[in-house]
């Protein structure tokens, strides 16, 4: 990486996600990047020299995406299942099992090609922090191939053995396995684990072992929780301290208070990683609700009740076979009842907390992402559109332009 200083002006409205600024959206602004991180914020006519100066044309600036929520290690097409689906068939978790047939007879050069392009894909729009996730693989070899290789391409590895039960095992003997050598095979090359509780996949119990398991291995957790229906994941969730609980379309009240007290004392101007006070992040995953015709995630509410909210795309190849972020944007602002910079700072700032990447340093010793300050990692977009209000304002347009992660030009 380069150490030379990057100027970017001529921004004409900078989006910056950072609630310690006095100002959180600047105008006629500019960026100073040090190498791989921000070393200065403010107005466009204020700034220092920079060895090279980016003119961003009056163009809206935010942080990259977040994108906290994703399953890029596959192989093979659902399209059939999709159509199904849009012809009536109600969704089950089962069809995983169609993907990791093909996945696991996929070679690692093709699962590695496939990540490196879908990784593209998302960096194109304007992505700049990824999360991905084993669970197609199901098996104690495959689920270490698809973690070892998740490890190359994404910022930060899950491990989700606990997706599916494979066909033909026993559920309780497959949880073991789960808790025990697998886990143990893929433990050098993920930071997180997960596990699907939900009608179909894994009981309260069994989503309790593989928690706690994880825990003792030292991951972070996270939950796939109240997709299908009302179900234990919020609960656990809490109880154990997830940093997020992903897709939360059934909530009872309960469930939503439980969650808003797990963020009682937090710091909302910027707290660090880890700090106490840090509670659980319920992650709204819009495109999958709307390729899975449920109901969409209650954002407004959860906001309402004082829950740190994110929005991620869940790409995968069932329920969710995209990776933008801007659509994501768009429809939590046009069908959830979020204004556009809630959307832009789920997705951003709210991505970074799912993951405790947002301020300070995590256990990797990475800056933080998803705001744009002093000292944070320099990812920036900018869009071509003079404000993030066009995010949602032109629904479905090309909007993503130049793109800097860590300080590099990554797309043009």
């Amino acid at each position: 990486m380069s150490s030379a200083s990057k100027l970017v002006t001529n921004i004409g409205e900078l989006s910056t996600q950072d609630l310690a600024a006095d100002t959180p959206v600047l105008r006629d602004a500019a960026v100073v990047f040090e190498g791989e991180r921000i070393s200065w914020i403010g107005p466009a006519r204020q700034a220092p020299a920079a060895d090279e100066v980016v003119d961003a044309g009056g163009r809206a600036g935010l942080p990259g995406w977040v994108d906290s929520h994703t399953h890029l290690v596959f192989a093979g097409d659902r399209s059939a299942e999709f159509d199904a689906r849009m012809a009536g068939q109600a969704y089950e978790a089962g069809g995983i099992a169609v993907t990791t047939e093909a996945t696991r007879a996929a070679s690692d050069y093709d699962l590695t090609r496939l990540l490196l392009a879908r990784a593209a894909e998302a960096a194109a729009g304007g992505t700049t922090y990824l999360e991905t996730k084993t669970g197609y693989g199901l098996s104690v070899e495959e689920e270490r191939r698809h973690a070892r290789i998740a490890s190359t391409v994404a910022d930060t590895v899950t491990f989700l053995g606990a997706h599916l039960v494979p066909d033909g095992a026993d559920a309780d003997e497959y949880t073991d396995l789960v808790c025990t050598d697998m886990l143990a095979a893929v433990r050098p090359y993920v930071q997180w684990a997960d596990v699907f509780c939900e009608q179909g996949a894994f009981t309260t119990d069994q989503s309790r072992r593989v928690l706690q398991a994880a825990r003792e291995a030292g991951l972070g957790l996270r939950v796939h929780g109240n997709q299908l229906g009302p179900g234990a994941g919020v609960q656990l969730a809490v109880e154990f301290g997830a940093a997020s609980v992903d897709h939360v379309n059934h909530l009872s009240d309960d469930d939503v208070a439980t969650l808003a007290d797990s963020w009682s004392g937090w710091d909302d101007a910027g707290a660090g990683a880890g700090a106490p006070g840090a509670g659980t992040v319920a992650t709204c995953l819009p495109a999958c609700d709307l390729s899975t015709r449920a109901p969409l995630a209650p954002a407004r509410r959860l906001l309402d009740a004082g829950v740190q909210v994110a929005l991620a795309s869940n790409c995968n190849p069932g329920t969710s076979y995209t990776s933008s972020m801007n659509f994501c944007v768009a429809t939590a602002v046009l069908q959830m009842g979020l204004t556009v910079q809630e959307a832009v700072r789920a997705a951003t700032y709210g991505g970074a907390l799912a993951l405790r990447v947002h301020a300070g340093e995590d256990r990797d010793g990475a800056r933080a992402v998803g705001s744009l300050a002093v000292g944070h990692r320099a990812d920036l977009q900018l869009l071509n559109a003079p404000s993030v209000a066009h995010l949602a304002y032109r629904p479905g347009m090309p909007l993503t332009g130049p793109v800097f992660r860590a300080g590099e030009l990554v797309r043009r």
